[in-house]
């Protein structure tokens, strides 16, 4: 049995309105609220190398009541020469489909709990977490365990795709949770400044880069992989461990987190959350919007 961490029974009902005390839900809460009109459930799973794969995994099985959000259609626009190979998606079009699979922000409706789930150890859901929140939803929660997890425990499952809603999301940027290439150029020597990089470590060190191309990372830049967040069963390491993986950082007034795309260093910042620590931000094209412009003063050399 894979080991669960203590993040359970962290959601309460007030007055008809859901609290959050974590960013994570259990298999066994989720299961108690899927009929809940003021949960939401977004099943993110996706492939890097065949991006059809999870809305065909979705449609063949997912979590009752669960709408599938694509990485790719849904959480990123498209690539452009800069920018990454992920870039932010298009805010309005992303609020439109928020409120079509019934997320509501604003009164007179109780704001919605997003709960969004993958089967990567939080590798998608962990972007629209970061995302919604960054649009200023926070009632917004990963499944712990992700679909590997629900399906082990054997609660239902469902090939049915439930029709649109009509939601009331408004996007309110926080416009601070997120940098750019001249961000990060400008700031990651400051004192106070740490950027993470949350590759795997042969990626950080340059030793191997399966799909950007150059390899190696941003000067400066110190190495917390993504997968450390997470055991290999796809549960969030306990919050003792959370705290202990990011004690070296802090104090720092500022972390700057970035991976290959600006997808799962999402994962990192999550964990940050988990440990107590706010003052993470995103490098949204990450290393590949970087690496883009290396490419560029090459090309003109």
């Amino acid at each position: 049995m894979p080991i669960r961490t203590t993040y359970t029974k962290n959601l309460s009902l007030d007055s008809g309105k859901l609290l959050m005390v974590s960013p994570l839900v259990s298999a066994a809460w989720l299961s108690e609220h899927l009929n809940d009109p003021t949960v939401a459930i977004a099943d993110c799973r996706f492939a890097l190398t065949q991006a059809d794969l999870g809305e065909q995994q979705y449609r063949k099985e997912h979590i009752p009541g669960a709408y599938y959000l694509d990485l790719n259609r849904d959480l990123s626009s498209p690539a452009k020469a800069q920018g990454g190979r992920h870039p932010l998606p298009d805010f309005p079009m992303l609020a439109k489909k928020l409120a079509a699979i019934g997320v509501c922000s604003e009164p007179p409706e109780a704001p919605t709990l997003v709960v969004a789930y993958d089967d990567s150890r939080f590798a998608f859901a962990a972007r629209l977490w970061w995302l919604l929140r960054y649009l200023g939803h926070y009632q917004v929660a990963v499944l712990d365990g992700g679909w590997t997890g629900w399906k082990a425990a054997g609660y239902s499952t469902s090939d049915s795709v439930p029709p649109s809603k009509s939601g009331n999301f408004l996007p309110k940027l926080n416009a601070r949770q997120v940098v750019n290439f001249d961000y990060v150029k400008a700031h990651k020597d400051l004192p106070g400044v740490i950027l993470v990089d949350a590759r795997e470590s042969d990626r950080y060190r340059g030793e191997r880069e399966p799909i950007d191309p150059v390899a190696g990372h941003i000067p400066g830049a110190v190495n917390y992989p993504w997968h450390d967040v997470t055991t290999t069963e796809g549960y969030a390491r306990s919050p003792n461990e959370q705290q202990q993986r990011w004690t070296a950082l802090s104090q720092a007034e500022e972390i700057i987190v970035y991976c290959g795309s600006g997808v799962t260093a999402c994962v990192n910042l999550l964990s940050l959350e988990l440990a107590g620590i706010n003052t993470g931000k995103l490098y949204a094209g990450s290393w590949s919007d970087w690496c883009s412009y290396l490419q560029a003063v090459r090309n003109e050399e």
